[in-house]
């Protein structure tokens, strides 16, 4: 029993630490010249949520919990982890917002 709870605790930190280098550029804003500046404080990653793609900073220990596991699922089967537009949330920014601000 407890080397099955340790192989899913192991399998849960992999998971993470690939969704974390998947993101680890998209805190990178474009400025007009071309280059990027990372507006990201550390512990945190960007993502876009909603119809208009609002961009919110989030900080990395939401990653922990069950319910943005749930949204980074969706996320990953609807749009993929593997693309340049950013990590986007596929739900509605009210939605998005009051699960953030219970889980704060």
């Amino acid at each position: 029993m407890a080397i099955r709870k340790l192989n899913k605790l192991s399998s849960q930190t992999t998971v993470l630490k690939q969704i974390l280098k998947r993101c680890s550029s998209l805190g990178k804003k474009q400025q007009q010249n071309g280059s990027y500046i990372d507006d990201v404080p550390k512990g945190h990653f960007a993502v876009y949520v909603g119809e208009n793609r609002s961009r919110y900073i989030v900080p990395i220990t939401f990653l922990t919990y069950p319910e943005f596991q749930c949204l980074l699922q969706r996320a990953e089967e609807e749009f993929g982890f593997d693309h340049d537009m950013g990590l986007t949330i596929p739900c509605e920014e009210v939605v998005f917002q009051s699960l953030t601000s219970t889980l704060r």
